[in-house]
């Protein structure tokens, strides 16, 4: 472990369920704030889902889980190219004039989520969305700004966080993209 991966794991000693159980109370008033009756959740795909599953629980939310696959949407779709698993987006409700909880993994430069939001309009106009993300990475390139966040660490562009799903327990970790 180099100098840098040392210091951010130092930094890193966040245990995933708790922050979800904060980020859960969290989104609980912002529901009540708002007086959204009845809000549905949406996950963007993958790791996205995976939190996503963890607050629906955690909120006792009735309607079916949502999950958003933004591939299509990327605006680097042309330099990425098409993944051979892409599958097809799963929303069981009607998004017109719902409050919808989108959730994801990390907040990054805002691309991921301005896709994601493209895909939700296209379901239809939602009254509300609230952001929700378990890392915010800092260094937007648009302004798009999470409503709940389960911590804030900024990497340098040599690391990204991964968050892995081993037995329904989410674990989180800083990999060296030069290591991998």
């Amino acid at each position: 472990m180099n100098k840098i991966e040392s210091a951010i794991s130092n930094q890193l000693e966040y245990d995933v369920s708790e922050l979800l159980r904060r980020m859960s109370g969290e989104l609980s008033s912002i529901i009540k704030q708002k007086n959204a009756e009845a809000p549905v959740m949406v996950g963007i795909h993958t790791a996205g889902v995976w939190i996503a599953q963890a607050l629906h629980q955690l909120l006792k939310i009735e309607e079916p889980l949502g999950e958003l696959n933004i591939n299509f949407y990327r605006d680097d779709f042309s330099r990425i190219g098409l993944h051979p698993q892409i599958q097809p987006s799963n929303i069981p409700f009607n998004v017109e004039n719902k409050h919808i909880i989108l959730v994801d993994d990390v907040l990054y430069t805002g691309r991921t989520i301005r896709a994601a939001l493209n895909e939700l309009f296209d379901f239809g106009r939602p009254a509300s969305i609230t952001l929700v993300v378990l890392i915010d990475r800092g260094n937007r390139e648009l302004p798009i700004e999470a409503q709940v966040v389960g911590f804030k660490n900024e990497l340098d562009d040599t690391h990204y966080f991964k968050l892995s799903n081993d037995n329904d327990k989410l674990e989180l970790e800083i990999v060296n993209r030069e290591q991998k």
